[in-house]
Order: C-alpha cells, then sequence, then structure tokens
C-alpha cells in the first residue's frame, strides 16, 4: 500500500543557504523547477539546530573546527526558517528538517512539517528519538556507520508506537566512491524489514543515473542527496548536486520505472504487441494425410495424422491447442491446415476463444 515515503525524493539543502535567506530561496526555486519538470514527488529539507545550546560553551567562536565552524555562520532565526519553509510549500514541495536536538523537534512542530528526519549519526540518541516520536509524526532515518542492533532497536521503538519508518540504506563518506555505495544492503534493509519502505541517501559525485536504476530495481523506493547551487561565489562540495544533475537522477528514476514495468509481486500481463508477435512464431497444425469427419485424434498416432509448421494462419489450431481425444468435424484435405471449426473441441464451442484464434496468425 502506497505511504507518505513511496517514490519520494528527498533534496537536501542542509546549510548551503550560508545563512543567507535569498540564497536558500534560489535554491528552493531552482530545484522546484526540476521537480515541476519531471513531475516527481520531492520533499526539500533542511537542517535544524539550537545553535546556542547545540555547541558547548567553551568551543563557541571556534573556527579551526569545521562543524562547529559552519553552524555558527550558517545560523537562521526562527522567521528565516518559516520563511524558508513556506517558500517550499509555494513551489509544491514537502518541507522537511533534520532535527539535530530537542528544540529543533520544537520547531519541527511549531512549523507543521510532515515529515522529520534522522540524521546517521543519530540514530540511537535515545532523548532525540523520544522526542521525535512524541509528534507522531513520520520519520526517515539513514543508517550510515550503524550497527545491526542500532536499526533493530531502532525499528522496534518506532514499531511498538505505531509511527511510520522508513529506513534508508546510507554510507557515510562525502563524497562516495562508486566502489563504495554497497547497494546490496537494500535488499538486506528490505528482507529484515518488509514491512518498511527502504531507501537510499547517497553521497556519490561521478554518476546520477547507475545507483538509481540499480537501486530501483532492488527495490529503494526512497531517495535522498545533498543539493546546491553554483552561485555567490561559494564552492559547491563534491558529494552536492546541482539543478542539472539531479535532473538527470530523476529521469534515470523514469527510466527505472520503465525498464522493470510492474509489481514484481504477481506475473505480468504480456501485451497485445507481444502476444502477436510470439503468436507468428508458432507452429500450426497440418493434416499429415486425409482426414475424415468422426476421425479421432489419438496419441499412438498422432504423428500419422498431423505435423506441426509455421505458419500459423487464421482459425488454425497451434501445437498449444491440438490434443488427443479432439474428432474431426468434417473432412480434412492431407497438407491442408486443421482449423478450430474442423474439430469438436472447447474452442470452437467458446465465441472469445473462437474468435482469438481467427484473429491471429497469416
Amino acid at each position: 500500500m502506497p505511504t507518505i515515503f513511496e517514490n519520494l525524493f528527498v533534496l537536501e539543502v542542509a546549510n548551503n543557504h550560508w545563512g543567507q535567506i535569498e540564497r536558500g530561496r534560489k535554491i528552493i526555486n531552482d530545484f522546484a523547477q526540476v521537480v515541476r519538470f519531471n513531475n516527481v514527488r520531492a520533499a526539500i529539507k533542511l537542517q535544524f539546530r539550537d545553535v546556542d545550546a547545540f555547541i558547548q560553551t567553551q568551543f563557541k567562536g571556534r573556527e579551526d573546527i569545521r562543524y562547529i565552524n559552519k553552524t555558527e555562520v550558517t545560523r537562521l532565526d526562527f522567521e528565516q526558517y518559516a520563511t524558508l519553509v513556506e517558500w517550499i510549500r509555494s513551489q509544491g514541495c514537502l518541507p522537511m528538517a533534520t532535527a539535530f536536538d530537542e528544540a529543533s523537534v520544537d520547531l519541527c512542530e511549531e512549523l507543521d512539517l510532515p515529515i522529520i528526519k534522522v540524521a546517521s549519526s543519530d540514530i540511537n540518541d535515545w532523548f532525540l528519538l523520544e522526542r521525535i516520536a512524541k509528534t507522531r509524526r513520520p520519520v526517515i532515518v539513514s543508517t550510515g556507520g550503524s550497527s545491526v542492533k542500532d536499526v533493530d532497536d531502532l525499528v522496534s521503538f518506532f514499531h511498538n508506537r505505531s509511527i511510520p519508518l522508513a529506513i534508508n540504506h546510507c554510507v557515510s563518506l562525502y563524497p562516495s566512491e562508486d566502489a563504495e555505495l554497497e547497494l546490496n544492503q537494500i535488499d538486506y534493509l528490505r528482507s529484515r524489514y518488509p514491512g518498511l519502505t527502504i531507501g537510499f541517501s547517497t553521497h556519490e559525485y561521478k554518476d546520477w543515473s547507475s545507483s538509481m536504476l540499480i537501486s530501483y530495481a532492488k527495490g529503494a523506493r526512497l531517495w535522498e542527496r545533498h543539493v546546491d547551487i553554483d552561485a555567490d561565489g561559494m564552492g559547491v562540495s563534491a558529494y552536492c548536486s546541482l539543478p542539472h544533475q539531479v535532473d538527470a537522477w530523476f529521469k534515470a528514476f523514469k527510466k527505472a520505472q520503465e525498464m522493470c514495468g510492474g509489481s514484481g509481486e504477481i506475473k505480468r500481463l504480456p501485451s497485445r504487441r507481444e502476444v502477436e508477435y510470439l503468436d507468428a512464431l508458432v507452429r500450426g497444425v497440418y493434416a499429415k494425410r486425409a482426414l475424415p469427419k468422426g476421425h479421432t485424434f489419438h496419441h499412438a498416432s498422432m504423428d500419422q495424422d498431423f505435423y506441426l509448421a509455421i505458419p500459423l494462419q487464421k482459425g488454425q489450431l497451434s501445437c498449444r491447442e491440438i490434443m488427443a481425444g479432439q474428432v474431426t468435424s468434417q473432412a480434412i484435405a492431407a497438407d491442408a491446415p486443421v482449423r478450430i471449426d474442423d474439430v469438436e473441441s472447447p474452442y470452437a464451442s467458446n465465441p472469445e476463444l473462437r474468435d482469438l484464434i481467427y484473429r491471429r496468425g497469416l
């Protein structure tokens, strides 16, 4: 059954707005256009931190520690976050955020975000998880660097509270080489947690098609990438995707859907074009000798009564329909095709089957 997570793309802005509201709006604008053009479902995700409490007092202002420095220089206040969230909604995307502390979960509630993301680093931060669970909102969790117990405990925690959960396979290397993607983990997660939507959060930087084709075929139905724009003189991290690269990513998704086709849970129904093609390759039944009216086909004498050859002609029985026990309803000349009206059979008395046999062949 489809869920809020199904075929959802999460475009992670992170702190690439660099604390500048107009840059943030431009990122949203540029990627929302790509989303609309490709007609996909997408969320644009921010990162929330209560900066004053998030950094221990003695370490504030430390420019030599990258995480601390970037957290401080990219901070936004409530009104600025509210502006970006409203802008995301106005552009037809879902607003999302990764909450890195309890106060940030409060902000997710105040801004009424429909989904909350848990970063790989916080998969066993039970103070944070408890606060997120109190919101009762759907949750996406990335599993980079986690153990089996970490994920089992997390899944049980949200399952016991009846909170919708999706799990992203993730390798927390920024950027990731192709040989580091470990896409077989999608198989593992789908097998271990069959009731959950499994996704793929990626930080690769060389290709925007291959991993999409593979991950979709393996059953991933949720995807996440960091995104940025090349503007304002800001450097673009190698693991961030630009609008034209995300466009290629979306198109690979459409191609994967096209190539994989329908559900893998049931046998597909072949198309009329495929059936007609195969009918042209099927051998028809031809009388090997003159057969009188009332002749009964027997296993022991079938190779004396008829032979199989191409082409299959309209109205002619094929190797699929001839069987012992059938009785000729009229005389058949040698080398003549044995047609449906030449024998007494269930095919002749069923109008739909009879019509089908007369439509196929030459």
